[in-house]
């Protein structure tokens, strides 16, 4: 490949204690925690609006925030969904026993209360967000970021920082820094597809009954409806009084880490997003009048890149329903490795699995230790979110909303301990960590 030298001097920026690098859930939960604790923090978020997967990617949803006998969730999480529900952007027929007592269930969210109630987290802390901001590169010297490179309409930026952040899902920066990644495809022949998710209306809930959609999708298929053989079809998710998120349509051989790849998928997830909205309307009762409103912003990607930590949550400590003594958050939602093909070798591999899984009885719960945060030897550099350090499997359960909010707030919390005391990321205290997430109000037992 034929490479270019590019030199220019660009505009040098101090000032800031903390630089994180995405507005998803793990940033949004690393800012406003480090923040409130009086660090000055630079929020930089590539979309316009905050929430990354639960807003610009429209899945409005949070599952798996109690494990049927008790919340596993704390902190801003639980600040958030509260803060939600009192002000009525929690879809209709969920109340505080989703997050409290009921077993194995999730609930829908209005996306734009979501972008709202962060907005506003954001400026009461004082955290300073940058949005249609990018990571482009950083400075590294001996596993510690210097600083990072910036790009956005007022062009190019030096951002001098003694701590950072990665909440990009795709390990963005993490990758530029040098540190070590696993690679979506580098374990397994294959990599898990995602979806572009699409907000409908039109539903008439009298009617609905979401137990219906496995059947339509078989007589759908059985008609030759659809353009590609796909049984696996999580379906609609009220997340409204008269709207829904759908997610459906996987986009097979998907590579979020390659553009065309990436740009290719975003064509054939609007395509497929009317293929369903004409299936529902065809074969599911309730749905004859449903409508398209639009479709996200951002992919649902469910693997690209994953850091190689301190440590590494694996299936085998899912299974064991493993506690840490340095655990930053406990969880329990179960294992999701969706269909990597639309074949019948693959959907018997899929149900198998399903029927097969060890999935939490009431009460269970497994932890999340802080090692999984911090790529292997650095000093100052953490990641919140989908790109922790996990396995495959694991990270299918902890990539979810909840449990990557969660992992920002112990992020943030452990770089204003490192900006206060001094200490490495890769040799925090690592009880002084947990118990500052415990006075946050982290539920951590």
């Amino acid at each position: 490949m034929d490479t270019y030298h590019f030199t220019r001097d660009i505009r040098h920026e101090t000032g800031y204690d903390l630089v994180i690098a995405g507005g998803g859930p793990g940033g949004c939960g690393a800012a406003i925690s480090a923040a409130r604790q009086g660090a000055r923090v630079l929020l930089v978020e590539a979309s316009g609006c905050l929430g990354g997967m639960g807003s610009s990617g429209l899945v409005a949803a949070w599952s798996h925030m109690s494990n049927g006998k008790h919340s596993v969730i704390g902190g801003l999480m639980l600040e958030l969904v509260e803060t939600m529900y009192d002000r009525g952007f929690i879809a209709p027929t969920y109340d505080e026993r989703f997050w409290t007592t009921i077993h194995n269930r999730g609930l829908g969210f209005n996306a734009e209360g979501y972008k709202l109630l962060l907005d506003e987290l954001c400026r009461a802390s004082g955290v300073e967000v940058r949005f249609f901001t990018r990571v482009l590169d950083a400075e590294v010297t001996d596993h510690t970021v210097n600083g990072i490179i910036l790009h956005n309409v007022e062009g190019f930026s030096f951002v001098e920082t003694p701590t950072v952040i990665d909440a990009t899902g795709d390990a963005i920066l993490t990758h530029a820094c040098g540190a070590a990644i696993r690679r979506a495809g580098q374990d397994t022949p294959n990599i898990m597809p995602p979806t572009l998710c699409s907000l409908q209306t039109g539903i008439d809930y009298k009617v609905f009954n979401r137990g219906l959609q496995q059947e339509a999708v078989d007589r759908a298929l059985a008609d030759g409806f659809f353009s590609q053989p796909d049984r696996h079809v999580p379906g609609l998710f009220r997340s409204g009084e008269h709207f829904a998120t759908l997610n459906a349509g996987h986009l097979f051989d998907a590579d979020a880490l390659d553009t065309a790849s990436l740009s290719e998928a975003m064509c054939q997830g609007r395509r497929l997003a009317w293929e369903y909205n004409e299936f529902f309307r065809k074969y599911v009762p309730g749905c004859e009048r449903m409508e398209l409103v639009t479709t996200a912003a951002l992919l649902g990607v469910r693997e690209s890149r994953r850091i190689v930590g301190e440590a590494e949550l694996t299936a085998d400590d899912y299974r064991a329903r493993r506690t840490f003594p340095d655990q930053i958050a406990i969880y329990c939602k179960q294992t999701d490795i969706h269909v990597y093909a639309p074949t019948p070798e693959e959907y018997a591999r899929y149900h198998k699995e399903f029927e097969e899984a060890d999935l939490l009885q009431p009460g269970e719960y497994y932890g999340l230790p802080y090692g999984i945060l911090v790529p292997k030897d650095w000093k100052n550099l953490w990641v919140a979110g989908r790109c922790c350090s996990s396995d495959l499997k694991v990270n299918g359960a902890i990539r979810d909303q909840p449990a990557c909010i969660m992992m920002g707030q112990a992020a943030g919390t452990a770089a204003v301990q490192a900006l206060r005391t001094g200490q490495q990321a890769n040799t925090l205290n690592t009880q002084t960590l947990v118990k500052s997430l415990r006075d946050q109000g982290a539920n951590l037992p």
